[in-house]
């Protein structure tokens, strides 16, 4: 697994040759998430919820709230005890 890149429009990470990515607006203090995905060879490997957790991680540091578009998203932000205080 890499760390967690951000192009300036997208967050991505690379597993296994292959890049999970989600795209995302900043605006005003908020992060939102506009689409994530994940190449089918890594769906249920988790990948996509290790990238929801490394790009949380980073828009808490940088003092941004979440606001999920992506329906993925927005499910893994609720289920997470951890990010679910990002939401606002």
């Amino acid at each position: 697994m890499s760390e967690l890149r951000d192009t300036g429009a997208r967050y991505e990470m690379d597993e296994q040759g292959l890049t999970a990515y989600a795209d995302y607006r900043k605006t005003d203090g908020r992060l939102y998430i506009d689409y994530v995905f994940s190449p089918p060879p890594l769906r249920g490997s988790g990948a996509s919820g290790r990238l929801m957790a490394a790009l949380a991680a980073d828009a808490r540091a940088q003092g941004l709230k979440v606001t999920p578009i992506c329906g993925y998203a927005a499910a893994w932000l609720r289920r997470s005890h951890e990010f679910r205080d990002l939401v606002g």
